[in-house]
């Protein structure tokens, strides 16, 4: 059998946020050094270099946004804002030499697995056609914007804009903005906003759980400790880890055993007694779901933005927009001359997980098989009929903590995989379709004292459920998720040797 010419690259990472920034670190440690990494944007950072409306910041400590290994000193804030993480990217790309490997402006349109060849034949959006052994999908999931489907919204005449794509240079001083959403990005860019609008209405559909922020700028001398004082940014972190553990995997996935919520809810309720004047506005902002059935948010001045006399809350659902204005169910016409959206990312829906069309073994289509079969993936990387295919972000791959924990969990698993291969002179690794049943099964089984299926959940509209009505969040602590990156059996993945014709 004569073998066939080789892929253009061993490795393909689709993504140069802090997942691709990462597992190519990884990568190069491992020795491997035939890969690149492609992105759309024209910058590394993914979210962050995305993301630049105003008031954008990390909502877990800074101490837990980072690598590991790759701790830094210098965050000016306990919650690091975006400028800051966006340097950090770009820190990490130079200090590890991930330059050479980065094509930016690439973006992957759809990934074709050639059996013939036993390679993935990439297509960008501008039609080219380049391959790959192995494809790592590190796009993220707060990727691609959900613009709302509301009738007339092209009519509209002034300016639009959704918070991940800013524009600095439209004019909002003195203007009637009108802002569509209260999740975690309106959270922040209202506060920031509402003092230069003429006049600010906030469109609510669903109160968020706002919590106060122990957001703090840190000291000089503080950062000083942190860069000469052996083992200071390693107690500092454990800090750090810990609270957030407690404040979200183990709150959420652990409710049926540890029910935290109730406590966490009256808390919440207090501080929104003391931050909104107004007992008829008060009511409008007041969650009717459980803490924790949706993620909630952090902020210090966010709920009494609304005492400000410029700052209308309507929870009247949107009927239209015509071109000067937003009308609601209750008759109301809005009067606006900036609509921004900040109405999230598609997370669990089709078109984002993978951000491409991925075509399998036989040409099986991984959305519609998991239309047809419910989201899941093994350990949150990779699908039987999808050789050589991973991912950083799959289904029941991410816990809920910092996101910087899911990378390099899921880094270590494919590593694993990549390595053994090596090991072996395999060229061909895929799942078993038991190991990837099993996996499953367990995910369903362990999700039964998490805290989205109590009742109260019902009325969330959290993004957590995907479409078939799961949360496929992994029901496990940080601890765990690492641990088994590193010990689940090999024998759950075939490893093959296979030489083309």
């Amino acid at each position: 059998m004569q073998i066939s010419a080789p892929p253009d690259h061993e490795i393909v990472v689709i993504g140069a946020g802090f997942a691709g920034i990462g597992f190519g670190i990884k990568l190069l440690d491992a020795g491997f050094a035939d890969f690149v990494i492609l992105d759309e944007a024209d910058g590394v950072g993914g979210t962050w270099h995305w993301n630049t409306y105003p008031g954008i910041a990390v909502d877990i400590p800074s101490f837990s946004y980072q690598y590991s290994f790759e701790p830094r000193p210098t965050w000016t804030r306990t919650y690091a804002p975006g400028r800051e993480l966006k340097r950090y990217a770009e820190h990490c790309v130079d200090k590890y030499g991930l330059r050479p490997y980065l094509r930016l402006g690439t973006s992957i349109s759809s990934a074709e697995y050639d059996e013939d060849r036993n390679l993935w034949r990439l297509t960008t959006a501008a039609g080219e056609v380049s391959t790959a052994r192995f494809v790592i999908n590190a796009a993220g999931v707060l990727t691609r914007p959900n613009l709302p489907d509301i009738a007339g919204i092209d009519d509209f005449a002034g300016a639009v804009m959704h918070t991940s794509r800013w524009d600095h240079d439209q004019e909002l001083d003195g203007k009637r903005i009108g802002i569509i959403g209260t999740g975690a990005s309106a959270v922040q860019v209202i506060p920031e906003i509402a003092s230069r609008a003429e006049h600010l209405t906030v469109f609510q559909r669903t109160p968020i759980w706002c919590l106060p922020k122990p957001d703090v700028p840190l000291a000089g001398s503080f950062r000083w400790t942190l860069r000469r004082v052996p083992g200071a940014q390693r107690v500092v972190r454990a800090a750090s880890q810990a609270f957030v553990e407690v404040t979200f995997p183990i709150a959420a996935h652990f409710h049926g055993i540890l029910p935290a919520g109730p406590l966490g809810e009256r808390f919440g309720r207090a501080y929104l007694r003391r931050q909104v004047d107004d007992p008829v506005v008060r009511d409008k902002l007041t969650p009717r779901y459980g803490l924790g059935c949706k993620r909630p948010s952090f902020h210090n001045s966010y709920l009494r933005t609304f005492n400000r006399p410029n700052v209308h809350l309507e929870t009247s659902s949107i009927t239209h927009i015509d071109d000067s204005a937003v009308h609601t169910a209750d008759g109301a016409r809005h009067g606006i001359d900036v609509l921004i959206l900040a109405t999230g990312f598609k997370v669990m829906d089709p078109g984002n997980m993978p951000t491409y069309r991925l075509l399998g073994a036989g040409g099986r289509d991984l959305e519609r098989w998991w239309h047809e079969h419910r989201l899941h993936a093994y350990e949150g990387v990779s699908v039987p009929g999808f050789p050589n295919h991973f991912a950083i972000f799959g289904p029941y791959g991410y816990n809920g903590s910092s996101y910087f924990a899911l990378i390099e969990a899921q880094t270590a698993h494919i590593l694993r995989c990549l390595k053994q291969a090596r090991a072996v002179r395999a060229n061909h690794i895929e799942v078993t379709a038991e190991a990837n049943e099993r996996f499953f099964a367990e995910m369903l089984a362990r999700r039964r004292h998490q805290i989205f299926w109590q009742d109260s959940c019902a009325t969330a509209n959290s993004y957590y459920f995907d479409i078939h009505g799961d949360v496929p969040l992994r029901p496990t602590t940080t601890v765990e998720s690492a641990w088994r990156s590193t010990h689940f059996p090999l024998d759950d993945y075939q490893f093959q040797r296979i030489d083309a014709s």
